[in-house]
């Protein structure tokens, strides 16, 4: 069943309308009609079973009958990651998406390309992550937020109730043995992952300092795009969610 998010929070019998891609997606790409059914999804999380109107160019829906609530993940993981060239990103917010990421922060560390972190792109991943959330059946987008220092996100790093960076000078203790005790009674977590070039020695230790620790993903050197969706899949595994 096609499904879109629709910005408030609503009850059964109401009727919302739908815009922009949405409306062009469901009367265009999947050429649905007056009468058909669909799921839309308010910005509580709460989803409807609705039946779409077409009023000249507007598309409403009525919303006719609540959907059970789906279970959230049991723990919260937010991937910070160092901005890749390319269009590397995309990738990476499309999947967190699939995954579970609660939130994503873009970073911008010591060795990231100028031109990856510049301005304009922001707005990109969150139309993603939506796109992506509408596709896997998650009754949330992910919070994508303004790109971010490394200093930055150092100081903020507290909020959490644990920081792991992943790097390949970390002690390569095996992480079955190792997250099931760093993660015991964790609600939120964060992972902050490098650029190309890797983390400096400066900005790991500027990590350390402010509480996080330093976790090996093997002895094979992850590219930046595969290294934060292999963590968050250990961390979602490890605490039962995957």
């Amino acid at each position: 069943m096609p499904r879109c998010f629709v910005e408030g929070i609503y009850a059964v019998g109401e009727r919302v309308e739908l815009r922009g891609d949405d409306a062009r997606k469901l009367t265009v790409v999947l050429r649905m009609t007056a009468g058909d059914v669909l799921t839309v999804i308010d910005s509580s999380g709460n989803a409807f079973e609705a039946r779409l109107a077409l009023d000249g160019k507007r598309t409403h829906a009525t919303l006719e009958r609540a959907l059970d609530a789906a279970p959230e993940n049991s723990l919260e993981i937010t991937l910070a990651q160092a901005v890749p060239k390319g269009a590397k990103m995309d990738f990476v917010v499309e999947k967190a998406t699939e995954l579970g990421v609660s939130r994503l922060i873009p970073l911008v560390t010591e060795r990231t390309l100028g031109s990856a972190a510049r301005g304009g792109k922001i707005e990109r991943w969150r139309r993603l992550a939506r796109s992506a959330a509408q596709q896997c059946g998650r009754r949330d987008v992910p919070q994508i937020d303004e790109i971010t220092g490394w200093a930055d996100f150092c100081a903020a790093a507290t909020s959490f109730e644990r920081t792991f960076v992943p790097w390949e000078l970390a002690e390569r203790q095996p992480l079955r043995d190792r997250l099931p005790q760093l993660l015991a009674g964790v609600r939120r977590v964060v992972i902050a992952i490098g650029p190309e070039g890797g983390l400096s020695h400066a900005e790991v230790d500027q990590a350390v300092a402010a509480g996080a620790r330093t976790i090996s993903l093997g002895r094979r050197i992850l590219r930046t795009e595969t290294a934060g969706l292999v963590a968050c899949s250990l961390f979602l595994y490890t605490s039962g969610n995957l």
